[in-house]
């Protein structure tokens, strides 16, 4: 009879918060078992009817939520205290009840959302982009060499869904450390042939306060990232890239201006 009930309903329990000032709080809800469902359509069941599990009327619960393919990084929440992407948390492989709280790392909106504006701004920091100043016709562009497309292509999977930071205990507010994913990006960046140009720019922002030095090599990040990136190994990339650049800057360089 238990095995019976507990395929009939799925028990949710969901950390909420109406504004960002609000005090937190937890509410339970009950919806019917179906096989195969993931957290967000659990999440959409409860919005279709938001009564809680004491059958008092509600309001809806708030999430984030874009492509539900594990790609656009929108939906990252904590489900039984792991950081990780709720379109692909299946119930049936989640220990009941189910917990659901928002990222610590980043402000909350309201319930479940969160604001991860600072992921953005670090990214401006280290200029974690390649600049042009129009589109012209110059024919292909320069050929990158196999490996090194490979290692360019595990980096770009990056979809700034903030669990590296989530996990990361350097990312809190007694700290102003940026976080693997922007290192990352630096890396990929000046992998790129036409980014390589900036290369300097963006390993002098690496150096600032808040940067590589302020890593503390814990390496929650690489584990918890959902697309496996080499999170670990930019990092220490980009070490030896700074110090070379470091010696660099101090000594200058032996190229010759002819």
């Amino acid at each position: 009879m238990n095995e019976q009930k507990k395929k009939q309903d799925i028990r949710i329990i969901v950390k909420r918060q109406e504004n960002p000032d609000s005090a937190s709080y937890d509410e339970e809800f009950v919806i019917p078992y179906r096989e195969n469902l993931n957290v967000i359509s659990a999440l959409m069941e409860i919005r279709r009817n938001p009564v809680n599990a004491n059958g008092d009327k509600t309001t809806p619960v708030a999430w984030d939520m874009s492509c539900l393919e594990e790609v656009c990084g929108a939906c990252s929440m904590v489900i039984n205290g792991e950081a990780r992407q709720s379109c692909t948390a299946l119930v049936d492989q989640l220990a009941q009840p189910i917990k659901l709280e928002p990222m610590s790392t980043f402000p909350v909106v309201k319930d479940l959302q969160v604001d991860r504006s600072f992921m953005f701004d670090n990214l401006k920091k280290v200029k974690a982009w390649v600049p042009i100043d129009g589109s012209y016709d110059l024919g292909p562009g320069p050929r990158m060499p196999e490996k090194k497309r490979q290692t360019a292509y595990e980096l770009s999977k990056c979809m700034t869904c903030g669990v590296c930071l989530e996990v990361c205990p350097n990312v809190n507010d007694k700290s102003n450390f940026i976080g693997a994913q922007p290192i990352s990006q630096v890396r990929l960046f000046n992998l790129h042939p036409t980014g390589s140009m900036n290369k300097d720019e963006r390993l002098h922002a690496l150096m600032m306060d808040g940067g590589l030095s302020a890593c503390g090599n814990s390496q929650n990040c690489v584990k918890a990232c959902p697309k496996g990136i080499p999170l670990t190994t930019s990092i220490a990339a980009m070490n030896r890239e700074t110090t070379f650049q470091m010696f660099k800057s101090f000594f200058g360089s032996d190229h010759q201006v002819d």
